[in-house]
């Protein structure tokens, strides 16, 4: 049985479990949404958004590219960020990279024939040259990727809570920086809310 057949017959079990458990989960999402959460995460297959968190469909407004990166020239972020503050009015905006990120791997040591992905990543090596002599101190090229991951989140934290759209929101929302470890499934929180930037200490 193909890959996709499989993805529907477990849609169909999740439909019927879902409405055996929470009979109102469907009529509530045909109302629309009213996520108080955008999460902007990375799109890498093993940090989803819902399950790590343990939220449910309609819980989280969620913008995932590689390596979660947010850029006020980019029409997709800025419209994701406006959409949610101006719209949906999130009360939170958190910024999830995690350890062991390809994109950020990609980015101390540029992959051949992917011109898309390396220009799409060319602000990571950015932030890399800023931070070289810090990064040289790691024994590992992981390490220094790890590091770099969390410089990464911290720096998208810092662009986004700069922007107009969320400066001068009426009710404006906390921007927060969270990194998950795929070795153990936790969240190390680098930055919450308005406090400081561990991340950069």
């Amino acid at each position: 049985m193909k890959q996709t057949q499989h993805m529907l017959l477990g849609n169909n079990t999740w439909a019927v479990e879902s409405t055996l458990t929470n009979p109102a989960l469907f009529d509530g999402l045909k109302r629309g949404q009213n996520p108080k959460v955008l999460w902007i995460g990375c799109s890498d297959s093993r940090v989803p958004a819902e399950i790590i968190t343990k939220r449910s469909p309609g819980d989280l407004f969620v913008y995932r590219n590689i390596a979660n990166l947010f850029s006020t020239t980019d029409d997709n972020s800025m419209s994701v960020l406006e959409y949610a503050i101006k719209f949906l009015k999130v009360e939170d905006i958190i910024v999830c990279g995690h350890y062991g990120c390809g994109g950020v791997k990609a980015a101390l040591h540029a992959p051949p024939g992917l011109p898309h992905v390396v220009r799409r990543i060319s602000p990571i090596c950015a932030l890399a040259s800023v931070h070289i002599r810090e990064l040289s101190r790691y024994r590992t090229s992981d390490e220094q990727a790890n590091r770099l991951a969390e410089l990464n989140v911290v720096a998208q934290v810092k662009a986004i809570r700069a922007t107009s759209i969320v400066r001068d929101a009426p009710h404006r929302p906390s921007v927060h920086g969270w990194i998950f470890g795929l070795h153990d499934g936790r969240i190390k929180v680098l930055a919450a809310g308005e406090r400081q930037l561990h991340a950069v200490a």
